[in-house]
C-alpha cells in the first residue's frame, strides 16, 4: 500500500517521511506498535490497485483524499501557547528533524533524489511550532553538539526563516517557502569533503577556498535535479553575500539581493556564531546579536536586521543575564511590548555567590538589568 498520511501527530509515528510505499514488514509492526490508529493509504499508487477500476475514478478518488486532507489541515489552526507548553513537542520534533536531514543530506551527498515532499512536511511541522511559540525550537536547536552542527544548522535556520518571515508580515505561502529556504540553504556543504567539513583547526587557503564553493555546488544540486522555486536556490547561492558586496560567490550589493538572500544572510551568521563548532565555541545569543549589530552596516540590510532582532529578542531565549540587584538569570520569554524587559527565571547571587530560590520574574514590570 502507498501511504500519503498518518492521522494524528508527527510525533506519533516512527517515521520521518508520511508518504511512501509500504514494502518492508519491519515498517509494517512498527506502525501496529506506535501511538497511530489510523492512516490514509492511496489506492491509485499502491501495488494492491484493482485494475477493474478505472483511471479516471482512481484520480477521483484521490483528488477526494486531497480535499479531505487540506481541510482537516485547515481546520486545526495553531494558537499561541506558553513556552514551557511546548518545549516538549519542540524536542521531540528536533530530534526527528535531525535524522530527517542528515537522510537528505546523505541522499545528497551520494547523487540520490531528496525526497522533496518530505521536506515540505518537516518544513511544515516547523512552522506549525514557530507559530505556537517560536522561541521553543529556535532555543533548543540552538544547543547542538559540534558534530551534528551541518545538520541541525538546517534546522535552527529553517525556523529562524519562519519567524524572520512573520515578523516581515509574508504571506502564510511566503513564509514556508522561507522555511523551506533555510532547510536546503547548506545542501551544497554535501560536496565538500568530510575532512574538510569537520576540520578543528583553522583552515588553509586552499581548504577555505573549497568551502567557499558550497553555495554554488548547493544552487546546482537543486538546479540540476529538484523541482525547487527561484527563491530557494537564490538563498542557497547568495546566503554568504553581503550588503557592501564583499560576499561571496559573486559579491553582490544592496539592493541588487532579493528579500530572501537577505533573510538567509543574517539567520545563517546567528545560528552560526551561536554554535558550539569543531574548531570554536559558540558565542552567548546576547554577545552574538551585540557583534551582529557592530557588522550590520556591511553585512546585513538593516531593515532585515531590526527585523530579526525583534524576532528572537536582544536578550535572546536562554540568554544568561545578570540584573541590577546582582542576581545571575536565564532569559525564558520575550516581551513582545519591551525587548529589554524579557521574562527570566532568577537562580544565583553573584554578591553571595550562592544559588538561591528560584523565581520567575517579569522585568517590564521591575527594575532592568546591568
Amino acid at each position: 500500500m502507498f501511504i500519503c498520511e498518518f492521522c494524528g501527530s508527527w510525533m506519533e509515528h516512527p517515521f520521518w517521511k508520511s508518504k511512501f510505499l509500504l514494502t518492508d514488514p519491519k515498517d509494517l509492526q512498527a506502525i501496529q506498535t506506535s501511538g497511530i490508529k489510523e492512516l490514509w493509504i492511496d489506492v491509485s499508487k499502491g501495488s494492491d490497485l484493482d485494475a477493474s477500476v478505472p483511471a479516471q475514478s482512481r484520480e477521483e478518488v484521490a483528488r477526494a483524499t486531497d480535499a479531505v486532507l487540506l481541510a482537516t489541515t485547515k481546520s486545526h489552526a495553531h494558537g499561541k501557547v506558553a513556552i514551557a507548553d511546548e518545549i516538549k513537542t519542540a524536542a521531540k520534533l528536533c530530534a526527528k528533524a535531525k535524522d530527517a536531514v542528515i537522510e537528505m543530506f546523505s541522499d545528497a551527498r551520494m547523487g540520490k533524489a531528496i525526497q522533496i515532499e518530505q521536506a515540505r512536511t518537516l518544513v511544515e511541522d516547523i512552522s506549525n511550532s514557530v507559530m505556537r511559540q517560536p522561541h521553543a525550537l529556535i532555543s533548543l536547536a540552538r544547543l547542538k553538539i559540534a558534530d551534528e552542527y551541518t545538520y541541525m544548522h538546517s534546522v535552527a535556520v529553517c525556523a529562524l526563516m519562519i519567524a524572520l518571515a512573520r515578523q516581515l508580515h509574508l504571506p502564510e505561502d511566503m513564509v514556508r517557502e522561507a522555511g523551506f529556504a533555510g532547510l536546503l540553504h547548506d545542501i551544497g556543504k554535501m560536496g565538500i569533503p568530510m575532512e574538510i567539513l569537520n576540520k578543528p583547526g583553522k583552515l588553509t587557503d586552499s581548504e577555505f577556498a573549497i568551502v567557499k564553493s558550497h553555495p554554488s555546488v548547493g544552487a546546482k544540486i537543486l538546479g540540476d535535479s529538484y523541482n525547487v522555486s527561484a527563491l530557494v536556490l537564490d538563498v542557497c547561492l547568495h546566503h554568504h553575500e553581503k550588503v557592501d558586496g564583499t560576499g561571496y560567490p559573486h559579491g553582490l550589493k544592496g539592493n541588487v539581493l532579493s528579500l530572501f538572500a537577505k533573510m538567509g544572510a543574517v539567520c545563517d551568521v546567528y545560528d552560526a556564531i551561536t554554535s558550539n563548532r569543531p574548531y570554536k565555541k559558540g558565542w552567548a545569543p546576547a554577545e552574538s546579536i551585540h557583534k551582529m549589530a557592530e557588522w550590520s552596516k556591511s553585512h546585513f540590510d538593516e531593515a532585515v536586521f531590526q527585523a530579526f532582532v525583534k524576532t528572537v529578542g536582544i536578550y535572546p531565549t536562554g540568554s544568561l543575564v545578570r540584573l541590577e540587584s546582582g542576581r545571575l538569570a536565564v532569559v525564558i520569554e520575550q516581551n513582545e511590548t519591551s525587548l529589554l524587559s524579557p521574562k527570566v527565571k532568577v537562580f544565583f547571587s553573584a554578591k553571595a555567590k550562592m544559588p538561591i530560590p528560584q523565581e520567575i520574574l517579569d522585568l517590564a514590570s521591575v527594575a532592568g538589568m546591568d
